[in-house]
């Protein structure tokens, strides 16, 4: 069964710390490349960050490079993102996906979405 579940996040204060996990079944993990995109209120999905299979290339939007750092572990089949100096527009549901085809930052361009893991920051 297709299966992406997202935890870590929470309500922290402007400046704090999160690390989102994404826990996947081996299906939607491997040999597949990942991503994190998040979706405010009344605004569209968009792309926050992607990683290769191999974890050899990472990818982040302009607004969060500096800050998040996105990886993986292929031995537990999880996904993390790493959340520092975190700014009240990161809130947002952040959602992981997975693509059979090459790392993408496009919506369309994934295969496999978890259900999201709120994440709110206070200023």
């Amino acid at each position: 069964q297709v299966q992406l579940v997202e935890s870590g996040g929470g309500l922290v204060q402007a400046g704090d710390s999160l690390r989102l996990s994404c826990a996947a079944s081996a299906r939607t993990f491997s040999p597949y490349a990942m991503g994190w995109f998040r979706q405010a209120p009344g605004k569209e999905r968009e792309f926050v960050a992607a990683i290769t299979w191999s974890g050899g290339s990472t990818y982040y939007s302009d607004s969060v490079k500096g800050r998040f750092t996105i990886s993986r572990d292929n031995a537990k089949i999880t996904l993390y993102l790493q959340m520092n100096t975190l700014k009240p527009e990161d809130t947002a549901v952040y959602y992981c996906a997975s693509t059979r085809r090459f790392a993408t930052i496009t919506v369309t361009g994934y295969d496999y979405w978890g259900q999201g893991t709120q994440v709110t920051v206070s200023s």
